[in-house]
């Protein structure tokens, strides 16, 4: 008997829980075209399922332009609900058929520029030849971003992470270094402690979350010094970053896990190695769910053996 004071419950059924898996691969996909090729159906057929879903609830769920589409607040709301649950279906369906640990499908993911450009780009060939029933689209950029609305698999960030739904998991530590190519050390003259960088034209990196260029920090024996820094050059990105600082353009911070193979063939020189016990974390991020999907936990595993063998 039903509690008169209950809401009533909406029936489940198989084409509830289709509708709801087309809602969720438009997100991941990005537009209606996409979800339909990964789908096997029609734009149009996309279309009718989003649309009798948006009937049954009696909601919007996405707002349609030419060129996109987007979650209102509603859908967003769904599908951090359903999309765990319909990836807990997919890993137990996939476990029932003796398959769950297979690494295949679509992956999105999201990575640091520098992080992807000079660790994980060169190697990637190779992780792909082990798991050929994978695809893998990158999505470069220092901000972290919403994962769910943008259907990201897994995101991988160098810095503490924020507060947030989603399921942070550490990697590693690397150093932070201070570092310049030996084409600017012949025209400018190597310091020989943070305190000369004053002289110096010093690339400015700004922080993604506060806007303001990060402060130069130099760690020894527990001790923190910050040394004002200024020069002609602020950038955004890491990778943009790293090439000017290759290029002779001036000094740089860097994350030693990025530049080991340029210390290494002297494309870059490490200044004041006595100041650099300042650590920075690598952290792994996905949607909050019971367990990662096979090929989410591959990729970070991964990205941990290449940081560390860095």
């Amino acid at each position: 008997m039903t509690n008169d004071h209950e809401s009533p419950r909406m029936p489940t059924d198989g084409r509830l829980l289709g509708n709801l898996s087309v809602l969720v691969s438009v997100v991941e996909t990005g537009n209606f075209a996409r979800a339909a090729d990964a789908l096997g159906l029609s734009p149009s057929g996309v279309s009718r399922a989003i649309g009798r879903l948006e009937t049954r609830l009696g909601v919007r769920l996405l707002q349609r332009t030419t060129r996109s589409v987007h979650l209102t607040d509603e859908g967003e709301r769904l599908v951090a609900q359903v999309g765990p649950l319909l990836s807990g279906i997919e890993d137990a369906a996939l476990s029932a058929s003796g398959d769950a640990q297979a690494v295949r499908g679509r992956m999105r993911v999201s990575l640091d520029p520098m992080f992807s450009r000079l660790v994980v780009a060169p190697k990637l060939a190779g992780f792909l030849a082990a798991h050929p029933q994978l695809e893998i689209e990158i999505v470069t950029r220092d901000e972290l971003g919403d994962l769910i609305t943008e259907g990201i698999d897994v995101a991988v960030r160098f810095g503490v992470p924020e507060s947030s739904s989603l399921v942070a998991r550490k990697l590693l530590d690397t150093r932070v270094l201070t570092v310049a190519a030996p084409s600017y050390l012949a025209a400018h003259g190597a310091p020989r402690t943070p305190k000369d960088l004053a002289g110096h034209a010093c690339i400015q990196f700004r922080d993604p979350v506060t806007r303001r260029p990060f402060e130069w920090e130099f760690h020894r024996r527990g001790k923190i010094t910050t040394i004002d820094t200024t020069g002609p050059i602020l950038v955004t990105d890491s990778a943009t970053m790293y090439g000017l600082c290759v290029a002779g353009a001036g000094v740089a911070q860097v994350l030693e896990v990025s530049v080991r193979d340029a210390l290494e063939d002297g494309r870059l020189v490490e200044l004041f190695p006595d100041y650099a016990e300042e650590m920075f974390p690598l952290y792994a991020f996905y949607p909050t769910r019971r367990h990662a999907p096979p090929k989410v936990r591959a990729f970070v595993d991964f990205c941990v053996a290449l940081a560390r063998k860095a």
